[in-house]
């Protein structure tokens, strides 16, 4: 019998891709953000950096995947303060708010929540000071409530290295630029919203599996050759 999934950001590359392997099981998918796609069953429109409260969630839902996400690249010095909180706030904080809303929902169903990283959280990579600090605050968040929502629910995070999605593109925007960015790569490619979103789905799946961070990063930080 299938679930019902709630994604965060569901109309992202990752997010809808997401939604995707979802349907394809059978299972009922809720996609809350800006935009409706077609993929899912029902849109839940919010802003998550609006500071307006999250609408309510009435539907049994069995697992979270919070995929809104930002890519700001640039030297630490001309990074603003506001720079910084705009990315925090997107990235936990919205987080944060969306796992507080539903937290009795998915505690009543033994569900699971998948949040979403970065290879830059853990490998330090120039220009990337302030999604760097919001990504390390997600992996904090993910052990924290690990801990704290165990038995009932499991918590954890996939950290990606550069996927091709609309998000990423002025950094694939030329053969050269694509070229490059796949060389520093051991397994010498680009990830796919399908190499993460299966990854997001394996964790939302598995029983036994709480308090991770899993890399999907074609090698990147975690192989020398």
């Amino acid at each position: 019998m299938g679930k019902t999934y709630l994604i965060a950001g569901a109309s992202g590359g990752i997010g809808n891709e997401t939604a995707r392997i979802l349907k394809a099981q059978g299972h009922l998918v809720i996609n809350l953000g800006r935009t409706p796609n077609e993929i899912c069953d029902k849109f839940v429109e919010h802003d998550f950096t609006s500071g307006q409260p999250m609408p309510d969630i009435d539907t049994p839902i069995h697992g979270l995947v919070y995929a809104p996400g930002s890519i700001t690249l640039k030297p630490f010095a001309s990074l603003s303060e506001q720079d910084f909180l705009t990315e925090f706030n997107l990235n936990v904080m919205g987080a944060v708010a969306t796992i507080k809303k539903v937290a009795a929902n998915l505690k009543r169903n033994q569900g699971s929540v998948v949040l979403f990283s970065s290879v830059a959280a853990q490998t330090g990579l120039s220009y990337h000071a302030s999604i760097s600090t919001s990504k390390g605050a997600i992996e904090g968040l993910t052990r924290a409530l690990a801990a704290e929502f165990a038995p009932d629910i499991r918590v954890n995070a996939v950290a990606p290295s550069l996927t091709d999605t609309k998000l990423a593109a002025p950094l694939l925007s030329s053969d050269l630029k694509r070229q490059a960015n796949a060389d520093r790569h051991q397994l010498k490619r680009i990830g796919t919203p399908s190499d993460i979103a299966r990854a997001a789905v394996f964790l939302l799946e598995s029983d036994w599996i709480t308090g991770q961070i899993i890399g999907v990063n074609g090698g990147m930080g975690t192989v020398l050759k």
